[in-house]
C-alpha cells in the first residue's frame, strides 16, 4: 500500500516555493497533492507538463488506460521539478515531458529555460533509470489573438529553446519529439485553426498531437 504524502502543500511552502514567491496558486497545490496521492506504477505512461498537457483527456485520446495526466495549468520547470518525487516514486514506464512556455512568459532567457528542462530530464534518468524519457519541443504561439501580453515578441525565444533542447537530446541519446512543425503556419505561428487564444489547443490540435505520439506510446 502506497504511503500518501498528505503534507505536500506544507512541504512545498517549506521549500520556499509559496504562491507569492513562485507564481504558484491554489490550483498548483491542489493538483500536485492529488498527483502525489495517486502516484504512478511501472506500467504508467506519464504526460508531464503545463496547461497544454493539463487540457487533454490523454487516456481517451491515446486509447490507453495506462496513460496518466500530470499537467498543471500555468506550471513552470521549477514547479515540475518540485513535484517530481510523486511521479518518479512509482518508476513509470515512460514520461512525455513538455514545458517551457510559461517560463518564457517570465522573461527568462532561452539558455536558462533549456537548462531547467534539461535538469528535469537528468533527474528522471538518475532517480528512475528504467523510465524512458521523451522530450517534446515547445509549440509555436500566435500573438495575433492579443491574449497573452507576456509572450508578445517571444517567438524567437521559443525557437531558440527548441534548438537547444534538440541538441541536448541528440548529445544524450534522448528521444526528441519535434511537435513544432506540425502546428506552425507558413509564418511559424501556431495555426489559427488549432487555437482560440494563440496558446492553447482546440480538439483538432490534440488530434495532430495524438498522431505524432502514438508510435512512441505503442513502441
Amino acid at each position: 500500500m502506497r504511503i500518501v504524502n498528505i503534507a505536500l502543500p506544507l512541504m512545498l511552502c517549506a521549500a520556499g516555493l509559496t504562491a507569492e514567491g513562485a507564481d504558484f496558486g491554489e490550483l498548483y497545490y491542489q493538483r500536485a497533492s492529488l498527483f502525489d496521492t495517486l502516484g504512478t506504477s511501472p506500467s504508467s505512461i506519464v504526460m508531464l507538463g503545463n496547461s497544454l498537457t493539463h487540457g487533454c483527456e490523454w487516456h481517451e485520446l491515446l486509447g490507453n488506460p495506462n496513460v496518466v495526466n500530470r499537467g498543471i495549468n500555468g506550471d513552470i520547470a521549477e514547479g515540475i521539478d518540485l513535484r517530481l518525487d510523486g511521479i518518479l516514486r512509482g518508476r513509470p514506464a515512460k514520461i512525455f515531458l513538455l514545458c517551457g512556455v510559461n517560463d518564457v512568459s517570465h522573461d527568462l532567457s532561452a539558455d536558462s529555460i533549456a537548462s531547467a528542462v534539461e535538469a528535469i530530464v537528468g533527474r528522471i534518468q538518475r532517480e528512475s533509470p528504467t523510465t524512458k524519457v521523451y522530450l517534446q519541443s515547445l509549440l509555436p504561439i500566435n500573438n495575433s489573438f492579443g491574449r497573452y501580453k507576456r509572450i508578445f515578441g517571444k517567438e524567437q525565444t521559443i525557437r531558440d529553446i527548441n534548438a537547444l533542447l534538440e541538441a541536448y537530446a541528440a548529445k544524450n541519446d534522448i528521444t526528441w519529439i519535434n511537435l513544432y512543425p506540425a502546428f506552425a503556419d507558413e509564418k511559424g505561428n501556431l495555426r489559427s485553426d488549432l487555437t482560440n487564444d494563440g496558446l492553447h489547443l482546440l480538439g483538432p490540435g490534440y488530434i495532430i498531437w495524438r498522431e505524432i505520439l502514438l508510435p512512441y506510446i505503442n513502441e
